[in-house]
């Protein structure tokens, strides 16, 4: 069977020129909708009574202090949100899948993304309520005096060692 043969490849044809590379890729294979950056814009617009091109601003303001913040070293928290953060990967040996040979991976920096309590819990509430319950459940102790702690950790003590002294008058004997 050839990849675009027939009928239906002939369909497939057309839908690839009209639509385009990019609208094919905006669907996963999970069959999720992928929203890209003119729809964000779109939304905010829509969502705050602001014209296209002043929402499209702010958004490009909001990246670039992302990407500028995380470029220095620093990173960017937005409570509830996540965290950016600019991960270093350290230099390591690898191996070529092909060949078999070893080779040496480079050390990296990397944006890192961490998303914070309130987005996880609402893109998975049923986890969220799961860890809620889990800490619930749990004991809360309180810490009791450090000093009395090691007191009852220690063993007893032994009796004191006879001195060097008394040791060596006593080997004589």
């Amino acid at each position: 069977m050839q990849a675009f043969g027939g009928f239906q490849g002939w369909q497939k044809r057309r839908q690839l020129l009209h639509n385009g590379p990019a609208r094919r890729l905006r669907v996963q294979p999970n069959n999720h909708r992928l929203m890209n950056k003119t729809e964000l814009i779109q939304h905010l617009a829509d969502k705050h009574s602001l014209t296209k091109a002043e929402a499209g601003r702010i958004l490009d303001t909001l990246l670039d202090t992302v990407v500028s913040t995380v470029k220095k070293g620093d990173g960017l928290v937005i409570p509830g949100f996540g965290s950016f953060k600019l991960h270093a990967r350290a230099a390591r040996n690898g191996v070529n899948p092909s060949t078999g040979d070893k080779i040496k991976i480079a050390a990296a920096k990397l944006p890192k993304f961490t998303p914070g309590a309130t987005f996880k819990a609402a893109v998975d509430p049923k986890a969220a309520a799961k860890k809620a319950a889990a800490k619930a459940a749990k004991p809360v102790a309180k810490p009791a005096d450090k000093k009395a702690d090691k007191k009852a950790a220690k063993p007893a003590a032994k009796p004191a060692a006879k001195p060097a002294a008394k040791k060596a008058a006593a080997k004589k004997k």
